[in-house]
C-alpha cells in the first residue's frame, strides 16, 4: 500500500485502533476538498495496533472532539513537507454538541435551541454528565 507524504497538513497519529472512521465523522472531514486517508489497524510498537488520518490542509481540528473520541492521540502539524509541531490531547472539561443526552425528559429534549453540554465527572473512566439532567453519556 502507498500513501503518499502530505505537503502541508495534518496527521492525527496514535488513534486506537477502530476509532478512526469515528473521528472522521464526527470532525466532518467528509465535508473537505483536500485529500484526506484513514489508515486502519497499522501496527505499532507502541500500540499494538493503531489508526492513522492524514489531511493533505491546513485546517482547524475541534480538540474537543479528538479528547473525547481518543485523549492519547497526538496531532502533528506538516509544512513544506516537514513536521514542524506536536501537540498532545487532553480530554476536554466540557463538550458541547459533541454528544447528546438520551435522557427523554431533559431540558434539551423539549427546546432543541438549547446545546447539549456535558461535563467530565470521572477523568479515570472518562464519564461525562449532562449539566442539566445529571445524566451519564453512553
Amino acid at each position: 500500500m502507498n500513501i503518499d507524504a502530505i505537503k502541508n497538513g495534518i496527521v492525527i497519529d496514535h488513534i486506537a485502533a477502530g476509532k478512526g472512521m469515528e473521528l472522521y465523522h464526527l470532525l466532518g472531514l467528509d465535508n473537505l476538498d483536500c485529500s484526506v486517508a484513514i489508515i486502519k489497524n497499522v501496527n505499532s510498537r507502541k500500540m499494538g495496533k493503531k489508526d492513522i488520518i492524514k489531511i493533505d490542509a491546513a485546517i482547524d481540528v475541534d480538540m474537543d472532539i479528538l479528547g473525547y473520541v481518543d485523549p492519547d492521540a497526538t496531532i502533528n502539524i506538516i509544512r513544506d513537507g516537514k513536521r514542524v509541531e506536536k501537540r498532545k490531547i487532553n480530554l476536554p472539561e466540557m463538550l458541547t454538541n459533541v454528544i447528546f443526552c438520551k435522557n427523554p425528559r431533559c431540558i434539551t429534549a423539549t427546546e432543541q435551541e438549547l446545546p447539549h453540554v456535558f461535563k467530565l465527572a470521572d477523568r479515570e473512566k472518562r464519564v461525562y454528565r449532562c449539566i442539566y439532567c445529571d445524566t451519564n453519556a453512553k
